[in-house]
């Protein structure tokens, strides 16, 4: 097993020092006002615009989860890349509006709309899930990476032993919170944009020196078969039979054991037609965490240019992540690598064992920019709703330099928050697979009021609020019936008994229950 080296560390430390240097450069010519350090000012170019879009959304759980996807099940889960053109409907639908009303938030725009109601409820959700799924998510992907790929550093203080997956964690969680707490969305953005040039670059090289270990292109679709190269067939788990009739379950004699809408485990045909959209609309085109990025242009032409740059990023993890994946299966196979014990460490399995130094440490510096990004935004986006959409209705009269100031003390707040969550992730096994399925219940509402509210003069205030009222309740009610199973709770580890009405509930598959609540919104 080939470790972190002394050139290897140099490139590491090279990467920080470049990221702190933008940082400070980013401060000095900060100004102490709400639209600098929300929304850069609304002077950010359409490059830096598309990458920062674009570093946001590739968090360390992105590169992590791709790259075990592909080692287990090939380029299925290159469905999801392939809704890259989510943001071309961001580009030429969504922000006409959003730039002539000159918000700072997607809940703002939601009073614009409708009503302050409306405002109100959005806002407290979005907090909560940036907090609970955003955050968490990030932080458990990033201790996968560096229990990985430093698994023998550690620090011993009295007789209490701190591993990498702490070491790790606290260190980024707190360089991130530094930079993001004094640059604010203008210092998130440059970031943004040199880690993604180190994002790329590293994970280009791994696929590189994947493919020459493995002898080629060629060589990886012998020893990987057609089937993980099908973006179909493994949709779908052995034993069952996926048709454009009700998903049929069959045994091992071909006999159909069950037939049904709803299966846990994977993606059947009708979710990825029908919610996969959904969340993705949701997300790329009303997510604050998201669209942030686009309201720091100065005006719509460059918002609309940065979103389709970000769209024609988002076609590169299929290849620079999957595609790793994919060449850890065949090395595996091959005889070429050890066995992986765990599918979510392929991306840093290969880091560790085909490249050689310094070129380790420029990849390694890749996934803690991934970290550093997501996290990043999460601060900024979080923020950035508390500041405006809460503490500024509260005090309608506070200064710009109050503001900037609250926007602070929440920043510092959400590090000690994350910090919190680094022993409950530690210790939860089932949670980062849960905190995947919270989107799909709390996102549907969202995109049905945003959607029908740009495309129908019909929707009204009560519709909007009512609609996420409702939605919200159903995907809360889902989230409190899933939870105790997903956990392992005491009484729940088997599920709930068989045909009651909780065991329907957990037993549908969370594509189809978003679908159910969109239908309801």
């Amino acid at each position: 097993m080939n470790k972190l080296v002394g050139l290897d560390w140099a490139m590491i430390a090279l990467y920080f020092g470049i990221l702190l240097a933008v940082a400070w450069w980013v401060i000095l010519r900060g100004k102490d006002s709400a639209s600098d350090y929300f929304l850069a000012g609304r002077g950010l170019g359409w490059g830096v615009i598309g990458a920062s879009i674009f570093a946001s959304n590739i968090g360390s759980e992105h590169i992590v989860g791709l790259a075990g996807s592909g080692a287990t099940s090939g380029m299925a889960m290159a469905h999801y890349e392939l809704h890259a053109w989510c943001l071309l409907v961001l580009a030429w639908v969504f922000v006409p509006f959003y730039m002539r009303s000159q918000v700072f938030t997607m809940p703002e725009f939601l009073e614009r709309r409708f009503n302050e109601q409306s405002r109100y409820v959005l806002t407290i959700v979005s907090l909560i899930m940036f907090v609970i799924a955003k955050m968490a998510v990030g932080i458990f992907a990033g201790g996968i990476v560096f229990g990985s790929l430093l698994p023998d550093v550690q620090i011993t203080i009295g007789s209490t032993v701190i591993d990498s997956f702490w070491i790790g964690s606290v260190a980024v969680i707190v360089l991130t919170g530094i930079y993001t707490t004094l640059g604010g969305m203008r210092a998130v953005a440059y970031n943004d944009a040199v880690q993604v040039v180190v994002l790329i670059l590293g994970s280009a090289l791994l696929t590189g020196y994947g493919l020459a270990e493995l002898g080629g292109w060629d060589e990886l679709r012998r020893l990987a078969g057609s089937e993980m190269f099908n973006l179909w067939k493994p949709l779908t788990p052995p034993g069952v039979e996926s048709t454009w009739a009700p998903v049929r379950e069959v045994n091992a004699a071909g006999q159909v054991v069950r037939q049904a809408w709803y299966f846990n485990g994977f993606f059947p045909w009708l979710g990825m037609l029908f919610c996969a959209p959904i969340i993705g609309l949701w997300y790329w085109c009303t997510d604050q965490y998201i669209v942030q990025r686009a309201l720091g242009a100065p005006d719509e032409r460059v918002a609309r240019q940065g979103s389709i740059f970000a769209a024609f990023l988002k076609l590169f993890p299929v290849y620079l992540f999957i595609v790793p994946g994919l060449i850890c299966f065949a090395l595996v196979k091959s005889g070429k690598l050890p066995q992986l014990a765990d599918s979510n460490a392929a991306f840093p399995h290969l880091v560790q064992h085909i490249l050689p130094a310094g070129i380790r440490g420029v990849v390694v510096a890749g996934l803690l920019s991934a970290l550093m990004s997501s996290l990043a935004g999460v601060f900024n986006a979080s923020s950035t709703l508390f500041t405006i959409d809460l503490y500024q209705k509260w005090r309608p009269q506070a200064s710009q330099h109050e503001l900037v100031r609250m926007g602070r003390l929440v920043t510092v707040a959400l590090i000690l928050v994350a910090l919190l969550w680094i022993p409950v992730i530690r210790g939860a096994s089932g949670l980062y697979d849960y905190l995947q399925s919270v989107q799909g219940y709390l996102a549907p509402p969202v995109a049905v009021v945003f959607f029908l509210g740009v495309f129908s003069k019909r929707m009204n205030g009560p519709g909007a609020l009512w609609a996420l009222l409702v939605g919200f309740a159903l995907g809360l009610f889902r989230m409190l019936v899933d939870t105790p199973v997903t956990l392992g709770l005491e009484g729940y580890r088997g599920g709930y008994p068989p045909g009651t009405f909780l065991w329907i509930v957990n037993n549908i598959y969370f594509q189809y229950f978003s679908v159910l609540i969109t239908l309801v919104s």
